[in-house]
């Protein structure tokens, strides 16, 4: 398997990390949306967010917090998003998953602006039928 984040974890590639521990590793991207933008990734390799066990899934959203707060308190940005990327549609570009933490200024021309839908007809409630039919707890 080649994986950049798997050869980063191993330190085969290098990376400016920011934080390190036993099962997750936080490092600035190389191709940053603002400067400052970071990721936060399981050492262990998972394909996507849908592949990853809770026990690493919560010590990764606990490190995104922390990493978060950090970017947000040295940087003073006017916001930040936190986003994943799960499949090649929604941009995943690197199949190891990972959060991206992105510093966002007002005028930094990064536009995430979807077109909204509306349900018509009932199609809400079919919808969340289909999902309530499989969420298993």
């Amino acid at each position: 398997m080649n994986c950049i984040f798997c050869d980063i974890v191993e330190k085969r590639a290098k990376a400016e990390i920011l934080y390190e521990n036993d099962l997750v590793i936080s490092f600035l991207d190389i191709r940053p949306v603002n400067y400052g933008h970071a990721l936060v990734i399981p050492k262990n390799h998972y394909k996507d967010f849908l592949s990853m066990p809770k026990s690493e899934l919560d010590e990764v959203i606990k490190i995104t917090q922390k990493i978060s707060s950090a970017v947000y308190n040295s940087l003073k940005p006017d916001g930040f998003n936190v986003i994943t990327n799960n499949g090649t549609a929604a941009g995943q570009s690197v199949f190891h998953f990972h959060f991206h933490i992105i510093p966002r200024f007002t005028n930094d021309s990064f536009s995430f602006r979807p077109q909204l839908k509306n349900y018509e007809n009932g199609t809400m409630k079919e919808y969340a039928e289909k999902i309530k039919s499989e969420i298993k707890l």
